[in-house]
């Protein structure tokens, strides 16, 4: 499939799933539904409508899919495509205020511009709709459903958790970072992947072939992800260069530099146990040379090529998980098609 293809597919989950979202956010009482709509884009900071950059939309797009993995309508699985992003968008939220982002998407962050408490309120509020929304549908499917949706964000709130307990730690293996980066992107990809096809009356057997098919799918977008918080082209990401080293984040290039034999290993695990020990105000200080110092020794030990062999051995992970599983020719290869699009994107 080409690339304007796979764009197609990512645009049906925006066409189908936006009206839902919009009628969502809808409920949420003054000021958190314009606080929302400014989040998701729909309009500036002075509330006039836009047209910003909504996000990838991977995580619609592969509820519909399930859906049709199942044999069901890809409106099937609008409701758990809305759920999926109210809860993807209330970590958003979280995380960025927690992380100190300024940007996302290329404008300022919730926080920024409406002030911690709403980033806050709106992200709790994201997060209870998202469960109305499922159980909304009503019958066994929708409880199936939101019992998925319940476990995949308890593990998303876990892989956050660790995830901030690793940024002042001086050393974190690359087994835990696996496991922080496959709860918190993971579990919610895994759930995408399924939750159409439990709505569409799917068994636990092929629901959770599709969920493994998420969860490495989920770990493939972040070790893509990571190399971008290090590498990513600041026009193409939205964030600032050397992101994830400025956030002190232990991802799958810096643990895996760490782990490794060699001189730029042994230099670089010495300058993290001493960032480990300076305050948020001397970190800050650092420059754009110290940033670029710490990238280039994580690349010449050898982190940066790992995280991308590691991205393509969880990509076909992720389409072993497909074998044996009756689905329409043409879902099998969207499927496909969109694993092999999130291992090669840019941002």
């Amino acid at each position: 499939m080409s690339q304007t293809a796979v764009n197609a597919l990512l645009e049906r989950g925006r066409t189908l799933t936006t009206p839902a979202l919009r009628a969502a956010v809808d409920r949420l009482a003054p000021p958190m539904n314009t606080v929302a709509a400014y989040h998701f884009g729909w309009i500036d900071a002075h509330g006039q409508e836009s047209a910003s950059d909504g996000g990838k939309a991977v995580r619609p797009a592969l509820a519909l899919l399930s859906a049709e993995a199942a044999g069901a309508a890809p409106e099937t699985g609008v409701p758990g495509a809305v759920a999926v992003e109210l809860v993807h968008n209330f970590s958003l939220l979280h995380d960025d205020l927690m992380d100190g982002d300024e940007q996302r998407r290329h404008r300022d962050t919730v926080w920024k511009v409406h002030g911690p408490a709403q980033a806050i309120l709106v992200g709790d509020a994201l997060f209870a709709i998202s469960h109305e929304v499922l159980l909304e549908v009503g019958g066994e499917g929708a409880a199936r459903a939101a019992r998925r949706l319940a476990v995949a964000s308890r593990k998303l709130i876990d892989g956050q958790a660790q995830d901030i307990s690793f940024e002042h730690r001086e050393f974190v293996s690359v087994a835990e970072c696996l496991e922080m980066e496959g709860n918190k992107t993971g579990a919610l990809l895994a759930c995408a992947a399924s939750i159409g096809a439990v709505l569409g009356g799917a068994d636990d057997t092929t629901a959770d072939a599709l969920e493994r098919y998420g969860h490495h799918l989920g770990l493939a977008f972040q070790a893509v992800d990571d190399l971008l918080g290090i590498w990513g082209d600041p026009a193409a990401t939205g964030k600032q260069t050397w992101s994830d080293l400025r956030q002190r984040k232990k991802s799958l290039p810096v643990a895996a530099a760490v782990a490794a034999d060699g001189g730029a290993a042994r230099q670089l695990t010495a300058l993290l146990t001493a960032d480990a020990k300076k305050s948020e105000e001397e970190f800050a200080d650092f420059d754009e040379a110290e940033f670029a110092a710490r990238a280039a020794l994580i690349e010449e030990a050898g982190g940066r090529q790992w995280t991308a062999d590691e991205a393509r051995r969880q990509h076909d992970t992720a389409l072993r998980a497909l074998d044996g599983l009756g689905m329409p020719d043409t879902v099998r290869e969207q499927l496909v098609d969109l694993a092999d699009f999130i291992v090669i994107r840019e941002k």
